[in-house]
């Protein structure tokens, strides 16, 4: 009798994710953000990994790197008061919070001003899922703005090393 080890919600959504990251291009962020929807508010998902936060900026902890380069997923994490720049993605993305509280705000390019304008915020809380195209005018930040480190999931439709150069579009700090 073979005896085996448990297998692990990670283990499984990376199954999963891998899955609905070859959909067709305009179904994959909402497929992917389908499945982090069934698994982020697991409070096993991440057990036993180390994703320490950084006293200075939010920083990426690598999840999983897709063999054949079409996907890299990221725990984010994120003490109170950091927050990304405003940004919108030059690929596809879907994000779940799996602790914590982030604050997302959109915003609008404006011709008039030095930066993009807010348009909508809204609360992600720990379960909730966000997920977008690539689009040069859906712009966004993500913030900690609460008392307490939050942690999310990130999925990006490029491969890990990509992410210096082909993720964010950046707009202002």
């Amino acid at each position: 009798m073979i005896i085996t080890k448990p297998r692990i919600a990670l283990d499984v959504l990376k199954e999963r994710v891998t899955v609905a990251a070859r959909s067709p291009l305009q179904d994959r962020p909402a497929a992917v953000a389908g499945v982090l929807a069934d698994f982020v508010s697991d409070p096993q998902l991440l057990a036993g990994l180390d994703c320490p936060c950084c006293p200075d900026r939010y920083i990426r902890h690598l999840l999983h790197a897709d063999p054949e380069g079409g996907f890299a997923m990221v725990a984010l994490v994120w003490r109170p008061g950091q927050m990304s720049p405003i940004h919108a993605h030059h690929t596809w993305c879907a994000l779940g919070v799996h602790r914590g509280t982030l604050t997302e705000s959109f915003y609008a390019r404006d011709e008039t001003a030095p930066e993009p304008v807010t348009t909508a915020t809204c609360l992600r809380r720990a379960g909730d899922i966000s997920h977008g195209p690539a689009d040069p005018n859906l712009i966004h930040r993500l913030a900690n703005l609460g008392s307490a480190d939050a942690l999310s999931i990130h999925v990006y439709g490029v491969p890990y090393d990509k992410f210096g150069s082909d993720v964010n579009l950046v707009y202002a700090a």
